[in-house]
């Protein structure tokens, strides 16, 4: 199929038919073409005649063609072109035969004859210049009416069935209804006025030649089921061609509405880290500066008012717990900023994890000395753990840490370590205040709930949700089981470094 932009026809704008310049150009390439045949074997000959025909039919079919019509349009000229041409050679070959096979056939018959060829040169020389409708009209009209002079003239040359190709074509072609009711009409009328009620004519081609009437009879069933095949053909390629856009839009569409919802979830995604930050924010304003003023006017009414030292024991436990919980929350909020630009990398390793909870014990002693809570550790073997070192140093001390603001004085905790394999379960139990299942689900629901300890220890419940975080960076899970009144067991699982191996 030939495409628009490479069609020779392809016009913006009629073109200057200018005969002597043909003939010129022919008879300048006759001799190179003829040394060129006169050199080449049979096979060559056929094959370069070959490419030259259908070049040469691909350019009938283009003629016409414009660059503002659309491929239905392109498809319909294709296939009215193709059967002009074709009804030109045989609607001249025939007469043509006729004549010079008989000499009783005048010249004038001859010419009334060959008007239906005529007609189809006319088509085609219109098409060439761009009027494709005045060509359609001319055709849908003056082929009807000059079959029917053919047959008024007294000749039957066998081609009544071109009566019903014309009312055929006139069906696809026409764009209005008027229009193809017209031409089908003309042509239906003329078939029965001329074929099936009219049987007497002065010159009977089926008599006078029966192999060339047969030969008229089949062109133009031929000619009925090409102009058919054609028709379904260009219809078929231009709904495949439909088909094909449409595919095209509906992938665009689904790549649409992937971009859409990944930009949701991006959006989701900063919206919810927008609130985090605006609270951490309004926990560094505020919270931060609790502990600084605690410890200025420690220092303040040290040096204005003589204390003695029975009155600055007594102010600096305070002054500890303030700072435990700042210092708590600088290190989350530099896990957490630590977490965010470096998004989801970890580095992981074999980590003991006896030396791991020892660790963390050693860096709240203070925090659970100052309520005289006592912190053992308990483990049946000793195994090592494939997890990130930081992160999991974390986790452990936001636990412990929590464990220790919601257990009263002389309250217990213990750190349990349990083979289950093919994970460890660390367990931080408390016999502390515990809670009610509405706080557990919001707490479990990732919304930063916190609220004060037995001391009134502050939080801002960003422990929690870097615990699951981390934890989840790690291929571990956070559980959490609590009764009110005795107590809570936060556990989470992280894999042996035996299983990461062998895998």
């Amino acid at each position: 199929m030939k495409s628009a932009g490479k069609s020779d026809f392809i016009q913006g704008k009629p073109r200057k038919f200018d005969i002597g310049h043909v003939f010129n150009n022919w008879k300048e390439k006759l001799p190179q073409l003829f040394y060129q045949v006169k050199n080449r074997s049979i096979q060559d000959r056929m094959e370069a005649f070959s490419q030259k025909s259908h070049h040469f039919l691909e350019e009938i079919k283009s003629l016409g063609f414009t660059r503002t019509m659309d491929e239905l349009e392109r498809g319909k000229l294709r296939v009215f072109n193709q059967l002009n041409f074709f009804q030109f050679i045989t609607g001249i070959v025939v007469p043509l035969i006729c004549f010079f096979g008989n000499y009783k056939f005048p010249v004038a018959s001859f010419v009334v004859a060959s008007l239906p060829a005529w007609v189809s040169l006319v088509v085609l020389y219109l098409n060439f210049y761009s009027r494709y409708e005045a060509g359609m009209i001319t055709y849908f009209i003056l082929y009807p009416l000059v079959t029917s002079i053919v047959y008024m003239s007294g000749m039957n040359l066998g081609v009544e069935l071109y009566f019903i190709l014309n009312g055929i074509l006139a069906v696809f072609f026409l764009p209005l209804i008027s229009q193809m009711l017209f031409s089908v009409g003309l042509s239906m009328v003329s078939y029965f006025v001329l074929v099936v009620i009219n049987k007497e004519y002065n010159y009977q081609l089926h008599t006078s030649n029966f192999f060339l009437y047969l030969f008229n009879q089949i062109t133009a069933i031929l000619f009925i089921f090409y102009a058919l095949f054609l028709i379904k053909k260009e219809s078929n390629l231009y709904q495949f061609g439909i088909l094909a856009t449409n595919k095209a839009l509906q992938e665009k569409n689904e790549k649409i509405e992937k971009q859409k919802t990944e930009i949701e979830q991006k959006a989701a995604e900063l919206s919810e880290l927008n609130s985090l930050k605006n609270k951490l924010f309004s926990v560094i304003s505020h919270d931060l500066k609790t502990p600084m003023y605690a410890l200025r006017n420690l220092f303040r009414s040290m040096q204005q008012l003589n204390m003695s030292g029975k009155e600055i024991k007594a102010i600096i436990p305070d002054v500890v717990t303030d700072l435990n919980y700042t210092t708590g929350l600088m290190e989350n909020l530099l896990h957490w900023v630590k977490s965010q630009m470096q998004s989801s990398g970890i580095s992981p390793g074999e980590l003991d994890m006896a030396e791991i909870s020892d660790e963390s014990i050693h860096v709240h002693h203070l925090q659970a000395a100052t309520k005289k809570i006592s912190i053992t550790r308990e483990m049946d073997e000793s195994f090592r753990v494939f997890a990130d070192k930081d992160m999991v140093n974390l986790v452990l001390r936001n636990l412990l840490s929590n464990a220790i603001k919601f257990t009263p004085e002389n309250g217990a905790i213990i750190i349990r370590l349990k083979n289950e394999s093919p994970f460890c379960r660390v367990s931080v139990i408390d016999n502390g205040i515990g809670m009610d299942p509405e706080t557990l689900a919001r707490i479990q629901e990732n919304s930063y709930y916190s609220t004060q300890g037995t001391a009134k220890e502050n939080g801002t419940g960003l422990g929690l949700m870097l615990c699951k975080d981390f934890l989840g960076r790690n291929g571990g899970v956070l559980e959490i089981e609590s009764d009110p009144g005795k107590g809570s067991v936060f556990s989470f699982t992280l894999p042996l470094a035996e299983n990461m191996q062998t895998a």
